[in-house]
Parts: C-alpha cells; sequence; structure tokens
C-alpha cells in the first residue's frame, strides 16, 4: 500500500509543469508579452505564490510576485514598466512595457506549491535595436590626374547602434573597393562603417554609387552621383578631307569633354601664324572668301579649365579639284554586293536541287534492282561497237515467233526491246553434262539449222515447249543476211529458265 501511494505521488510530481516560452524578442520601446502556466492534476497540491526573476550575474532577482493572501509586488526597477495581465493559481503571464536593452536576459517562473514544493521553468528575453542608417559623400573634390594610382576616400555608409549588426553592401559599376569596421557600444549594440575607396577617373564622372543596408526584414538605400573633375579631351572638327581651291564657307570647331568646360581656347600652327584669312570666334576658326593653298597645315586647338591645359591637332590638306563623291560609289557598291549575293545563293540552291534530284533518282532505282527477282535483274548492256556498219550486225537481229493469224506485215512494226537474260544459277546434272548442252556452235548456214540444233534432244523437254510456231518453210529467210561471224549458243544444262542468248532479242 505505502508503495502504491508513493508511486502516485512521484508521477503526480512529473505532471506538474510550468510552461513558458522558449525564446521572446522585441525592439526596444516596445512591449513583450511574458506568458507562464502551471499544469496541476493533483487536487490535494495547493499553490501559494507565484513569482518572476531575472539571473543577473549568475543571481536570481526579483522581478514580480503574485500572492493570493498578499495580492501582487513588482519591484525595482520594473515597476512601473511589469503587470500581471490575468493573474491566477493556473496563470502567471506578465507584460512588460517600453523594452529597454538592459531588460535583455533569462527571466524564470516559478509556482510555489504545497506539500510538492517549487516548480519553475526559464526563458530567454532578446531586446533588439534598429540601427540609424546614413550615408555622407566626400567633401573633398575628386579630381583625375594622369599617372595618378592613389585611392582616395569618396563616400561612406553608416549603419549605428544596431542589435543585431547590419549588413552593409555597394551597389555601382564604378571599379573601387569597399572597407568594413564594426564597433561595439557599451549598451550592447553595433555600429557598422562602410567606406568606398577609388582612383578618380574621366570614366568615374557621374557615375552613380549606391549604399544598401539590409536589417533583419528592413533593407535601406542611399546614393550619390559622383562629381569628378578632369582636364578637357579636344578634339577638332570640320575638316572633311575634301578641301579644294576656292571652297568656301569651311571652318574648324575645337570641342572639348572637360569638368569644369573649358574657359579658355587658343589656335596655333606648329610652325608659323595662322594665315590672314582666318577669323578666330572662342572655340572655332573660320575660313574667309574661297580658300587656297596657304591654309593647309596642322592647326593646333589648346583648351584650358581649372585643372589643366589639353591640345589637340589636325592636319588640312587643299587639293587642286573636289574629290568624287563617295554617295554614288557607296549606293553602286552596296547595290552590286547585293546582287552578287543573290546569284551566288542562287547558284547555291540550283546545285543543291540538282544534287538532291540526282540523290532520289538514283536511290529508286537501287530500291527498282532491289526489288526484282534475281532471274528478271538486267545484266549490263553489251558495249557499241565504235564504228557503225551500213549493214545488220549480231545485234541488230531479233527472232520473232508468230502465230499463224500474223501476217509478215507485223513483223516490220514489232519495236525492238532490251534483251534481258536469265542469271539464276544451274546445277550441273548426269543426264545434261551427257548432252553436252550449253556449248556454242558456229558456221551455222541459217536459222532452220539452227532451231534443230538447239532442240534436237530429249523428246520430254520439247514436249514442254508450246507449239506455236511458223513453219520453219514459211520463215522468210531473205530478212536474216547470213554473217560468218554470228555464233549461237543453246541452254546452259540444268536451267528450267526461260534462256535467252546474249545476242538474240525475243518478244
Amino acid at each position: 500500500m505505502c508503495i502504491f501511494m508513493f508511486s502516485r505521488v512521484v508521477a503526480g510530481l512529473q505532471a506538474q509543469t510550468v510552461l513558458v516560452n522558449d525564446t521572446v524578442s522585441g525592439f526596444i520601446g516596445t512591449d513583450v508579452v511574458l506568458h507562464c502556466s502551471f499544469t496541476n492534476p493533483l487536487p490535494n497540491v495547493k499553490i501559494t505564490q507565484v513569482t518572476w526573476q531575472k539571473v543577473t550575474n549568475g543571481t536570481k532577482q526579483n522581478v514580480a510576485i503574485y500572492n493570493p493572501a498578499m495580492g501582487v509586488s513588482i519591484l525595482s526597477p520594473y515597476k512601473e514598466r511589469v503587470i500581471f495581465r490575468n493573474p491566477s493559481f493556473k496563470d502567471g503571464t506578465i507584460q512588460l512595457s517600453r523594452l529597454e536593452l538592459e531588460d535583455e536576459g533569462v527571466y524564470i517562473c516559478e509556482f510555489a506549491t504545497f506539500p510538492t514544493g517549487n516548480r519553475e521553468s526559464q526563458l530567454n528575453l532578446t531586446v533588439l535595436a534598429k540601427p540609424t542608417n546614413r550615408m555622407e559623400g566626400t567633401t573633398r573634390p575628386l579630381i583625375a590626374k594622369s599617372g595618378r594610382t592613389e585611392k582616395i576616400l569618396v563616400a561612406t555608409c553608416i549603419s549605428s547602434n544596431g542589435k543585431p549588426p547590419s549588413t552593409v553592401t555597394w551597389d555601382t559599376k564604378l571599379k573601387g573597393e569597399a572597407e568594413f569596421q564594426e564597433i561595439r557600444n557599451s549598451n550592447g549594440t553595433i555600429t557598422v562603417i562602410s567606406r568606398y575607396r577609388l582612383v578618380p577617373s574621366r570614366e568615374a564622372h557621374r557615375q552613380q554609387l549606391m549604399c544598401v543596408v539590409n536589417y533583419q526584414l528592413d533593407r535601406f538605400t542611399d546614393s550619390i552621383t559622383l562629381n569628378v573633375q578632369y582636364e578637357p579631351e579636344v578634339t577638332i572638327e570640320g575638316f572633311d578631307g575634301n578641301w579644294f581651291l576656292n571652297r568656301k564657307d569651311v571652318k574648324l570647331i575645337c570641342k572639348s569633354d572637360a569638368n569644369p568646360p573649358a574657359h579658355t581656347y587658343e589656335w596655333k600652327l606648329p610652325n608659323g601664324t595662322l594665315p590672314g584669312s582666318v577669323e578666330i570666334q572662342n572655340n572655332t576658326i573660320y575660313f574667309k572668301g574661297p580658300i587656297s593653298y596657304s591654309v593647309a597645315g596642322t592647326y593646333i586647338c589648346e583648351a584650358s579649365n581649372a585643372i589643366g591645359t589639353r591640345s589637340g591637332l589636325v592636319e588640312v590638306n587643299v587639293t587642286d579639284k573636289p574629290l568624287p563623291q563617295g554617295a554614288l560609289g557607296g549606293i553602286i557598291g552596296i547595290v552590286g554586293g547585293v546582287i552578287a549575293a543573290a546569284l551566288i545563293l542562287g547558284v547555291a540552291v540550283t546545285v543543291f536541287i540538282v544534287y538532291r534530284r540526282q540523290q532520289k533518282d538514283r536511290t529508286e532505282a537501287d530500291h527498282d534492282l532491289i526489288d526484282l527477282p534475281p532471274s528478271h535483274k538486267p545484266a549490263p548492256p553489251p558495249k557499241r561497237k565504235q564504228e557503225l556498219k551500213s549493214h545488220l550486225t549480231t545485234e541488230d537481229i531479233q527472232i520473232v515467233h508468230l502465230d499463224n493469224m500474223k501476217h509478215e506485215e507485223e513483223l516490220q512494226k514489232l519495236p525492238l526491246q532490251p534483251p534481258y537474260y536469265d542469271m539464276a544459277a544451274s546445277e550441273p546434272s548426269a543426264y545434261s553434262d551427257k548432252l553436252n548442252f550449253g556449248k556454242c556452235h558456229s558456221e551455222i548456214p541459217n536459222a532452220s539449222d539452227y532451231l534443230t540444233r538447239c532442240y534436237s534432244h530429249d523428246g520430254r523437254y520439247l514436249q514442254k515447249i508450246p507449239h506455236v510456231y511458223t513453219p520453219l518453210p514459211d520463215l522468210p529467210q531473205d530478212l536474216y543476211p547470213h554473217h560468218s561471224d554470228i555464233s549461237f549458243c543453246c541452254p546452259p544444262p540444268g536451267s528450267r529458265a526461260p534462256y535467252i542468248c546474249p545476242k538474240e532479242q525475243y518478244v
């Protein structure tokens, strides 16, 4: 029984909990709420007091006390800034107003109970300080000097009294460098200072330099435009390279890029005085009347400002006659170039189309040959003799087998057809070897002898030949002149496909 009671007490002690926020933060001058509540599942436990304490240098300092019998008590230095929001046996939440940097630290919420003793939890209070940001440009004049390499201070960006410290960056196209410094103040805040330095130059004039400060979710920007002073950069305009004798209304203009602007211009020649026919007005020199060879020479213009003096020059030449105008020639050149480009493009397209068409025809022919069976693929055509003969040759002979109903006149109308050759392989047999077929015979006097020889073999072979031929005596003999150099061939042994002699055309 005692063990059971002890276990219940231990379980109740473990179930008693003080609930607080782990961390709380707020800016200086704002109000924060520190939540604290107590869970007590044991009905016999009595809460006697709620106390808030701050840990300072390892010791606990009372901030606020709530006692059901004695009421609420707030201690210094929080007397005017701390209140219990809803004091009770289960809620010890307080509100801390007008935060100060000294308020930052560890706070403890403690519940005194009887008979189980005290229960407590702690939280961390962080006080934030928004920085004060500003950007300052240098009061020292920025002067660009040739050969100068020293980097001077251009602008300073300051983020002061921030907690935690700010992040300072620069946004610019200038080729300078930034340096950073952090200063920790006695009150716990931090001041960040960034200085931007560069070598003053003509290119840096009127360039923008922006300071960017990021703090928490806030962003601050400020910028300045640099004012760099530099000597004049001098150019002379007016000479177009086409000054000729008796030309009128010509002039030279001296232009300068300077900061501050040039206030003095001086014209001169390197080896003498200016011609008497010229008139100078500030930065412009006018040539009166028709010009002559005397105005030719090197003209120098010197421009000066508060920083220094720089000069520019131009070489003036005078010709006998005006130079050809380049406008028409330029137009002709452009048109000619366009035409040439169009011609080249047209030739290229034509060549490409012809090439593709040839490739397509060749591919289709190859496909047709591939689709034919081996026995029907044509062999290459026989080579023609170089010298044409007036009489018929063996290539011109066409043997025609006509039905009895056809007339001799139809023979003249039949076109010559290209020869086809049987490429099927044949296998020799004992029967064919004995008959000695496939040999060529020469000196056959006429076609009837040829047919008699070629088909005078086993009757079984002859029975397979359709009997649709005109009797040999009725076949005209004068259509086929006899030649001693004609050779005739019999079908090779073993072949059962239709065979055509290489020098025979068949219909």
